[in-house]
C-alpha cells in the first residue's frame, strides 16, 4: 500500500506539490477545452460574433453539469480518503460503488435536460434568431452525449482519493488533446469532415471527454487496489450517498452558484450584446486561473481528510499552512499574466466589437483573484474537517448574495459605453475580498473545534 503510506508519512510540503501539480494541471486542461472552443469559434468566416455569443449563453449549463458531477466527486474522494485513513477497505469499496451509481443517474437527467429544456434556457437570454440557433446545437449535443464529463469527473476523484492523482491527470491530458485535434477539423471542415460549425465544436468537446473517461475507468479498475470493485458495489447504500453529499453538495452548491451567477449577470448585462459576450469570454479566462486554485483544493482536501481520519494535528496544521501559501502563489502568477497581456487574450477570442469590454474586464476583475484563490482553499480546509456549512456560506456570499445585488444595483449607474460597464466590474474585487475576510473568521473556529482537540 505505497499510495497509503505516501499520505501517512510523506512531509505535507512535498506530499501537497507531488499531489498538487497532477491536479492542477488537470483542472487547467479541463479549462482548456471551453477556451479552446471559443478560440476556434472566434475565427469562423462566417457568424463568429453569434457564435461567441452562443458560446457564452450556452456556458452556465455546462458549468452546472460539471458542477455537480465534481460535487459528487469531492464527496467521494474526502469521504474514501477518509475510509482508507481508518483502515476501512470494505466501505471503501461501497463507497466507490455508490459513486458510480450516482453517476448514472445524474447522466439521465442531464439527457432529459437536452432533449426537453434546453431552447427555452437559450431563449431567456436572447432574442436573436442566429444566436438561439447556434446555441441551441451546441448545449443540446454537450448534454445528450454528457456521460463523459460526468464519469471522468467521478474516476479523477476516485484516482486522487488514493493518492493517484498523476493518471487522473493523463486522462485529461488525453482528452484535451483530443479536443483540440478535433477542434478546427469539425468546425472548419478539413479533410473528410463537413463543416460544422458551433456543432462541430460540440462534437470535439465531447468525444475528448468520453476519451478521458474510459481511460481513467481502466486505470481505476487495474491500479485502485485499496478496495473491491464489482457491480454489486453499485448497489444504493442511502448511508454512504447521505455522507458523500454532506461533504459534496456543499460543492456542488459552490460551483452550481458558478452556473447561476454567470446566468443572472448575461442577464443584467442583456442591454449590451458586446458586453455579454466580453464578460462571457473573460469568464473563461477567470475559470482558467481559478481552476488552478481548485487542482490545489483537489490536493488539500483528501491530505487533510486523510490526516484526520489519522487524527493527526500536526499533518493537519501543516496541510492548512502549505495550502493557503501555494495558493497565495498560484494567483499572483495569474494575476499577473491577466493583468500584463489582456490584448493577447483578446487577439486570441478574435472579440471584435467587444474589446474594449473584454480588456476593461481584464484589468478590474483581475484584481479579485488572490482573494478568490484564498477563498476556494478556505473550502478545501473546510471539507476536509466536515465543515460543509462553511464551505457553503462563502459560496452564497461570493456567488449570490453580495456580488448579484451589487452588481445590479452598479448597473444602474452604467450609462453608454464601457466606461459605464466598468462599474459592474467591480462588484467582483468587492465581493471576493468581503467573503475572504469571513473566511478568515471560519477558518480559526473550525481549527479550534476540530483540531485543537486532537492529540
Amino acid at each position: 500500500m505505497a499510495e497509503s503510506n505516501k499520505m501517512k508519512e510523506m512531509p505535507v510540503d512535498r506530499l501537497m506539490i507531488r499531489m498538487g501539480i497532477p491536479m492542477i494541471l488537470s483542472m487547467a486542461l479541463q479549462a482548456v477545452y471551453n477556451i479552446v472552443d471559443s478560440a476556434f469559434v472566434g475565427n469562423m468566416k462566417e457568424g463568429s460574433e453569434a457564435a461567441l455569443n452562443a458560446l457564452t449563453l450556452v456556458f452556465p449549463v455546462q458549468m452546472l453539469m460539471v458542477a455537480v458531477g465534481v460535487g459528487t466527486g469531492v464527496g467521494t474522494n474526502a469521504l474514501l480518503a477518509r475510509t482508507l485513513g481508518q483502515g476501512n477497505s470494505k466501505k471503501a469499496a461501497r463507497v466507490a460503488g455508490n459513486s458510480l451509481f450516482l453517476g448514472v443517474i445524474i447522466y439521465a437527467v442531464c439527457l432529459v435536460f437536452g432533449i426537453f429544456g434546453v431552447k427555452a434556457y437559450i431563449t431567456s437570454q436572447t432574442v436573436d434568431v442566429e444566436v438561439t440557433k447556434m446555441g441551441v446545437s451546441y448545449l443540446r449535443i454537450c448534454c445528450v452525449i454528457s456521460f463523459g464529463i460526468i464519469f471522468f469527473s467521478v474516476f479523477e476523484k476516485l484516482l486522487q482519493a488514493t493518492g493517484r492523482s498523476l493518471y487522473s491527470t493523463i486522462g485529461q491530458v488525453a482528452g484535451a488533446v483530443i479536443n483540440i485535434i478535433l477542434d478546427p477539423v469539425m468546425i472548419y471542415g478539413i479533410g473528410p469532415c463537413p463543416e460544422m460549425g458551433v456543432k462541430g465544436a460540440a462534437y470535439a468537446t465531447v468525444i475528448g471527454q468520453i476519451a478521458s473517461a474510459v481511460l481513467l475507468f481502466f486505470f481505476h479498475i487495474k491500479l485502485n487496489k485499496e478496495f473491491e470493485h464489482g457491480v454489486k458495489y453499485m448497489k444504493p447504500d442511502s448511508g454512504i450517498i447521505k455522507e458523500i453529499y454532506a461533504i459534496g453538495l456543499p460543492a456542488i452548491i459552490a460551483q452550481a452558484l458558478m452556473s447561476i451567477m454567470v446566468y443572472v449577470m448575461n442577464l443584467i448585462l442583456k442591454f449590451s450584446p458586446s458586453a455579454q459576450t466580453a464578460y462571457g469570454l473573460f469568464y473563461k479566462v477567470q475559470q482558467f486561473v481559478l481552476f488552478l486554485a481548485f487542482g490545489l483544493r483537489d490536493a488539500i482536501t483528501p491530505i487533510i481528510a486523510f490526516a484526520y481520519g489519522m487524527r493527526s494535528r500536526k499533518r493537519i496544521q501543516a496541510g492548512i499552512k502549505y495550502g493557503l501559501i501555494y495558493t497565495i502563489a498560484l494567483m499572483i502568477l495569474g494575476t499577473a499574466i491577466t493583468e500584463i497581456f489582456p490584448g493577447a487574450f483578446a487577439a486570441l477570442f478574435n472579440v471584435g466589437q467587444s474589446r474594449e469590454y473584454f480588456v476593461g474586464a481584464m484589468r478590474v476583475i483581475s484584481i479579485s483573484f488572490l482573494f478568490a484563490g484564498i477563498n476556494v482553499a478556505y473550502q478545501g480546509i473546510y471539507q476536509a474537517l466536515d465543515g460543509g456549512v462553511e464551505s457553503l456560506v462563502i459560496s452564497l456570499l461570493r456567488q449570490l448574495i453580495i456580488i448579484l445585488p451589487l452588481a445590479g444595483i452598479l448597473s444602474l449607474f452604467v450609462r453608454n459605453g464601457q466606461m459605464g460597464v466598468s462599474l459592474i466590474w467591480w462588484a467582483f474585487p468587492v465581493t471576493e475580498a468581503t467573503a475572504c475576510l469571513v473566511g478568515y473568521v471560519f477558518l480559526k473556529r473550525i481549527r479550534k473545534i476540530k483540531v485543537d482537540a486532537l492529540d
